[in-house]
């Protein structure tokens, strides 16, 4: 790990923009993921990505140490849901991380994808992520979109920004929901002290909304449908948490697994994904099946109503 003292020498400038001038090799978006870790200070305090240069801050810059993780196609089976010459559709199962990172340099759905499709995969995500388009928790079963070329990448990246790439979630969450429906509106930040975890927040936070909709009730517990309107880290998991209700199996935020031998996971999947598809403009709406594991949760929910 490596601290930086860098001091600006001039006004008005962004100052993830500046960071990129100012470290050699330091991307924009590698500047804006140490702005939303807290990487970067001023006077002790995290300084927001949006923040306004004045000649003679003095700026405090934790960088973290290179990895080199080399990435390699390995003959990973995937559940592929939807495929042609633009997009592939995963259903990825719960316990695979998305892409490589320190502890995780392979088995991932990379890896996997880079098997599968070969060369075609957009190189818009960067060479740690080629195709990815988002993601999901490496414990969060469900449908992941990756692109094969730049145009569907930039394409299907524009509605995720307009929220037109619509992405709705099984979940089982602890305790009884009084409502039907309702929407949970809620910033959400690096946690202040836990810094691999996210929290509900004002500082250096960004806007987070998810709709909720009561599918069934049980005892203690209660299935619902989340659809996400925009799509933050871990943002279903802190969103029920913050309003006391965390997920059945959620070791991070939440609530404990059920006793039964099996009946562990945490129980989140990604059920449906629409687009618009980048080439023709045709609609696209795909579901996949709640997985066994979450399926076993739920007929033991219901044997004890």
């Amino acid at each position: 790990m490596e601290l930086l003292i860098l001091t600006a020498g001039e006004t008005g400038s962004r100052i993830d923009a500046w960071l990129t001038r100012s470290v050699p090799g330091l991307t924009r978006s590698a500047a804006q993921r140490l702005l939303e870790n807290g990487q970067v200070t001023l006077n002790g305090a995290p300084v927001k990505k949006n923040h306004k240069l004045t000649a003679g801050e003095a700026f405090t810059v934790v960088m973290n140490d290179a990895v080199d993780i080399p990435i390699v196609p390995q003959d990973i089976p995937l559940d592929v849901v939807f495929e042609d010459a633009d997009v592939i559709v995963v259903n990825k199962p719960r316990g695979m991380v998305v892409h490589p990172a320190p502890g995780h340099p392979a088995g991932t759905l990379v890896n996997a994808l880079l098997f599968h499709c070969g060369d075609s995969l957009s190189g818009v995500g960067g060479e740690k992520r080629p195709g990815i388009v988002h993601r999901i928790d490496k414990d969060t079963s469900g449908l992941i979109i990756a692109a094969k070329n730049d145009a569907a990448h930039l394409a299907l990246s524009a509605q995720l920004a307009d929220r037109s790439l619509s992405r709705v979630y099984e979940a089982v969450a602890a305790g009884s929901f009084r409502e039907d429906f309702g929407t949970v509106d809620a910033p959400i930040g690096r946690h202040p002290n836990e810094r691999k975890k996210m929290a509900v927040t004002h500082v250096n936070s960004r806007p987070a909304v998810t709709h909720w909709e009561v599918l069934a009730r049980y005892r203690g517990y209660t299935h619902l449908r989340c659809r996400l309107e925009t799509g933050r880290t871990h943002q279903i998991r802190v969103h029920m948490a913050h309003i006391g209700h965390p997920l059945l199996g959620d070791e991070v935020y939440g609530h404990a697994r059920l006793p039964e031998k099996g009946l562990t996971g945490q129980c989140l999947h990604a059920r449906e994904l629409k687009f618009r598809h980048p080439r023709t403009g045709a609609a696209v709406h795909l579901t996949s099946d709640l997985p066994d594991y979450f399926q076993a949760v739920l007929n033991r929910l219901v044997s004890e109503i």
